[in-house]
């Protein structure tokens, strides 16, 4: 059952990635981080009364912080996806996994601990592959003229490996997984705000303005999956599972927009999965789990 959950999340987002695919094409990136925020909003502040959760927190400063990494990284993906192959754009964020372990071979490194490298040689060695994976993947869009929108969706990975590590630490200190949302989301809408003081708002646009409001509920539903997914405790192959987000992502990619992805290119998103997935294995012995990841 908890398979089920992850696969239903992970089909969650990769249709929110949809909606914001055709949502960017009349409204800007800071727009769509905006109203995801609001309608997450409202979805999670319903969910905390419903589950009695008390809104303040006795640790407002690491919900600053988290907010903060967390909204550049979606903000970056979602730039990324309104540019890129929604395969590609998704496959970017989720490098997340490999980022983590990136930062355990660095923190060792930094440490002097020259002994413990030679037991990490297996994240070593994954590390490599994702981004070797990331030079497939870059490939296609430096000669499709993307490689900007490249950089950024691989910098929203980055940001959502942060955001795993902070996610964690809140999950240690006691924070209900409700209420980290829900300030999120709040972070989300404020950011988004202040930047449509600055570039303005887009003329709403109808029906097209209806994709708006799929995309808070889709990502307040698949971070609810998600975490009901590692209820019953963090499993490797629920952590995994995730990565099929990708598969969804290429299918509608595939199907809705007609995306044409060099063959370099799948290999590139196949070697990501890959080493991501045998990051996850190696982190499970080092990193406690993060019941949801930013979408």
């Amino acid at each position: 059952m908890q398979a089920s959950w992850m696969i239903l999340a992970s089909l969650f987002f990769a249709t929110m990635s949809v909606c914001i695919k055709y949502a960017s094409a009349h409204f800007h990136t800071f727009e769509l981080v905006f109203y995801r925020g609001v309608i997450g909003i409202v979805f999670m502040a319903a969910i905390c009364r419903s589950q009695r959760v008390p809104l303040r927190t006795p640790i407002p400063l690491m919900h600053v912080w988290r907010s903060v990494i967390g909204v550049a990284s979606l903000t970056a993906w979602f730039y990324a996806i309104a540019h890129l192959p929604l395969a590609t754009a998704m496959t970017l964020n989720y490098m997340s996994g490999v980022w983590v372990a990136a930062f355990l071979v660095g923190g060792t490194l930094v440490m002097g601990r020259v002994q413990d490298m030679t037991r990490q040689g297996p994240v070593v060695l994954t590390v490599i592959a994702g981004f070797t994976g990331v030079v497939m993947i870059l490939r296609p869009t430096i000669e499709q003229n993307q490689l900007f929108a490249g950089v950024i969706g691989l910098l929203s990975g980055l940001g959502a490996a942060l955001a795993y590590i902070q996610v964690a630490a809140l999950g240690r200190m006691g924070e209900p997984e409700a209420r980290t949302v829900l300030y999120f989301s709040i972070g989300t809408t404020l950011t988004g705000a202040v930047a449509m003081l600055f570039v303005g708002p887009s003329a709403w646009v109808w029906p097209q303005a209806w994709w708006l409001l799929p995309i808070g509920l889709l990502a307040a539903l698949g971070q609810l999956c998600m975490t009901k997914a590692y209820s019953s405790g963090a499993t490797l192959v629920v952590a995994n599972l995730q990565y099929s987000g990708i598969v969804f992502a290429a299918l509608y990619g595939l199907f809705l927009f007609g995306d044409q992805i060099p063959l370099i290119g799948w290999a590139g998103m196949a070697l990501i999965i890959a080493s991501g997935i045998a990051a996850t294995a190696l982190r499970n012995r080092t990193l406690p789990r993060a019941p949801a990841e930013d979408h």
